[in-house]
């Protein structure tokens, strides 16, 4: 049997050699002095909180993915939350208070634009840009992880630059916080809750990554009882978020498969037999039970009540699982040509 002591000196050796080794990253005291500077809340900062808001604003109620992508690439908000992360790791209070400052001052900021910006516009009806930040998954997770590993990588390899991670954060962060707000000023108080879920997602996401980062770079100290915590209260968090951001993906599984269920039935399955009908699309709402499918499309001869129950029995056998099919029926007539004979009857 091993002894402990001499375990416990052979982990602090390699430890040791891995914080000196590191990732080849900057000095510590060099980082921690850049990490105070973007951590700080400056004129300049809160005017490319505000830009970035407006214009994400502007680009989700135009459903527009290249003007979003605009704000996207110089929202500031990767700035102090990179501190924050270093703060928590080497129990930093300085770094920690002016990146908390920061980090809570751009996201109330972002939030009264952005609804600012909903309530003069006014637009109820809103769109796949902002209906997509509504249903965070842990795919959505799995994007703000490696989205912070980028941005805390850049910053300990200065050569790469602040381009990089400030558009990664950016695509995590800024978008959802204005859809907060343009919700709010909506009263949809479901989406507001949903995109609030994706900003603290990608919140606590990045700030995860940052610390793996910083860990793997050397600049964690091997007995420091912040470390400890910091780790603790990030997973507990993660893990939190884990089981509504699971249920969310496991809805989207099942969403993707009942709209190819429906896609196939209509077009291919004999049993269905309704070659006049053209899918639109199929939506599922998931707050009844059984969940409830629109399904949208148009049609020359009238869907009858017998039609629906075969769609239902149909995907309830191919899914596995019940769902209550509503159909949203355009009337559509087949207009063709005159032939010869018709024009001269005429």
């Amino acid at each position: 049997m091993q002894d402990p002591k001499k375990v416990r000196h052979t982990a602090s050796q390699t430890w040791q050699l891995f914080r000196d080794v590191g990732l080849k990253a900057i000095p510590i005291i060099q980082l921690r002095e850049s990490l105070l500077k973007d951590s700080k809340l400056t004129l300049n900062y809160l005017v490319l909180i505000v830009s970035s808001c407006l214009i994400a604003s502007f680009g989700l109620l135009l459903n527009s993915a290249a003007v979003i992508i605009g704000a996207m690439i110089i929202a500031p908000l990767m700035m102090p939350l990179r501190g924050f992360s270093f703060a928590t790791l080497e129990g930093d209070l300085k770094l920690l208070w002016r990146s908390s400052i920061s980090i809570f001052s751009g996201t109330m900021m972002g939030i009264a634009c952005s609804w600012i910006v909903g309530t003069i516009i006014s637009i109820p009806d809103f769109k796949e840009q902002v209906l997509s930040r509504t249903q965070p998954n842990l795919i959505d997770l799995l994007i703000a992880l490696v989205a912070g590993g980028v941005s805390g990588y850049a910053k300990i390899r200065p050569e790469i630059g602040d381009a990089v991670p400030g558009t990664a954060i950016a695509v995590a962060l800024m978008p959802p916080l204005c859809v907060v707000g343009l919700t709010l000023s909506q009263a949809e108080w479901g989406y507001t809750q949903g995109a609030f879920l994706l900003y603290i997602t990608n919140l606590i996401g990045i700030n995860l990554a940052c610390l793996l980062v910083y860990v793997f770079s050397g600049y964690a100290r091997s007995n420091e009882v912040t470390r400890t915590l910091s780790w603790g209260v990030s997973m507990g968090l993660i893990g939190l978020l884990a089981l509504p951001l699971g249920f969310s993906f496991v809805e989207l599984i099942q969403q993707a498969q009942a709209n190819d269920s429906i896609r196939n039935i209509l077009v291919e399955n004999s049993q269905f037999s309704r070659s006049d009908i053209e899918l639109i699309r199929s939506d599922i709402d998931w707050n009844y039970h059984p969940p409830s499918i629109t399904v949208v499309v148009r049609s020359v001869e009238p869907i009858t009540p017998q039609d629906v129950t075969v769609l239902e029995d149909l995907i309830k056998t191919k899914i596995g699982r019940t769902f209550k099919v509503v159909f949203d029926v355009t009337a559509s007539t087949k207009v063709e040509s005159q032939t010869e004979s018709q024009k001269s009857n005429n």
